[in-house]
């Protein structure tokens, strides 16, 4: 994630739900950098999981838009199987 990070505007609305609040930029660009695993949906979106040991070891989710730079969607799921 160098240079100009880019949003969509779904991401920049959910921004403000509580439950999205405490996730920090640092986190998303660790999960980018180094997923614990990676899916693809079949719109091309790229969903890759890592686990944050500041956030009690949970497992971040964030989703790209297929260009792999865009960030549409982050949160943590609970369901998450490595």
């Amino acid at each position: 994630m160098a240079g100009a990070v880019k949003y969509t505007t779904y991401f920049e609305t959910m921004r403000s739900r509580p439950d999205r609040r405490e996730i920090k930029k640092e986190w998303i660009q660790r999960v980018i950098a180094g997923a614990e695993r990676e899916e693809i949906q079949t719109d091309g979106r790229i969903r890759p999981w890592a686990r944050i040991a500041e956030a009690e070891g949970r497992a971040l989710r964030v989703v790209l838009l297929p260009d792999g730079e865009t960030l549409h969607n982050r949160f943590f799921d609970r369901g998450f199987k490595p």
